[in-house]
């Protein structure tokens, strides 16, 4: 049975999001996963510091791995911060606190999936998807506003990750292209 407030006492009054910590990211195994073990309580550019955890993370799967079972592995990573994000984000009272950089972490893996090994296609890539996902170009804002989930944390940097490949790919091609000429 629940009872409501007089009108005179009920508010919109909203408490402000949490301020998460160190001591709040190890509580729960979500909150851990969600800022990327703490590198998401970096004040300064967390989703870039995020993105470039996403480096030795693949360098130390990719070789251990079978190419399928890694892309696998990264699906599987992506579902686990569809959960970790949702969790962690009601927790906090922010759908999609700027501290959980999980969805940069497994987004950017993605992308160096499908690239060259070579430091010049990191380097581009790198450039390409933080542009991406801060500039946040149609659909990728309509999705970060119409899906406040976990799946949306997630979603909104995957699409981030296809417009950081589709421009690589159309490089490539331009590359490849000229080297014909």
């Amino acid at each position: 049975m629940t009872t409501s407030l007089p009108e005179p006492y009920q508010s919109n009054f909203k408490l402000p999001p949490l301020q998460p910590d160190l001591a709040f990211v190890h509580s729960r195994f979500a909150h851990f996963v969600a800022f990327g073990a703490g590198v998401g309580l970096i004040r300064l550019a967390p989703g870039t510091f995020g993105t470039l955890v996403a480096f030795p993370l693949f360098w130390t799967l990719e070789p251990l791995l079978e190419p399928i079972a890694l892309l696998l592995v990264i699906d599987i990573l992506f579902i686990l911060g569809i959960w970790a994000c949702g969790i962690t984000g009601r927790v906090l009272g922010a759908p999609d606190h700027h501290g959980m950089v999980w969805d940069e972490i497994v987004a950017f893996m993605l992308v160096l999936y499908f690239i060259p090994d070579h430091w010049l296609w990191y380097v581009a890539a790198f450039i390409l998807f933080r542009f991406f996902d801060i500039l946040k170009p149609p659909p990728i804002k309509y999705f970060e506003r119409k899906l406040r989930s976990g799946f949306g944390v997630m979603f909104d940097d995957l699409l981030a990750a296809f417009y950081t490949l589709l421009c690589l790919a159309g490089w490539k091609s331009l590359v490849l292209f000229e080297s014909y000429f």
